[in-house]
């Protein structure tokens, strides 16, 4: 057997919480998943995932989740007004 070596990456605690209870419902550690990862990555000399670059609407939602974020503010001052801009964009 190879000799290990030791990874270490810094990630959200929430994310590794989140992310830690979905792979234990697989039988996974986050170990087992990063270990995948990499195998995967050895062994298609690609990434698993598709990854592209956003479209101009994703890129704008993204930046407006930051801004969001960042000030700490809700978009809708109320959830009648999240339904009504939701079924307005259904009916477009």
């Amino acid at each position: 057997m190879a000799h290990s070596t030791m990874l270490h990456v810094r990630v959200d605690e929430e994310i590794k919480a989140q992310a830690s209870e979905a792979l234990a419902s697989m039988g996974l550690s986050v170990s087992d998943a990063v270990r995948i990862l990499l195998k995967r990555v050895v062994n298609d000399q690609a990434f698993p995932l598709e990854l592209k670059v956003p479209n101009a609407q994703t890129r704008a939602a993204m930046e407006e989740a930051r801004a969001i974020n960042k000030a700490r503010t809700a978009r809708f001052n109320a959830a009648d007004a999240l339904i009504n801009d939701l079924e307005e964009a259904r009916k477009q």
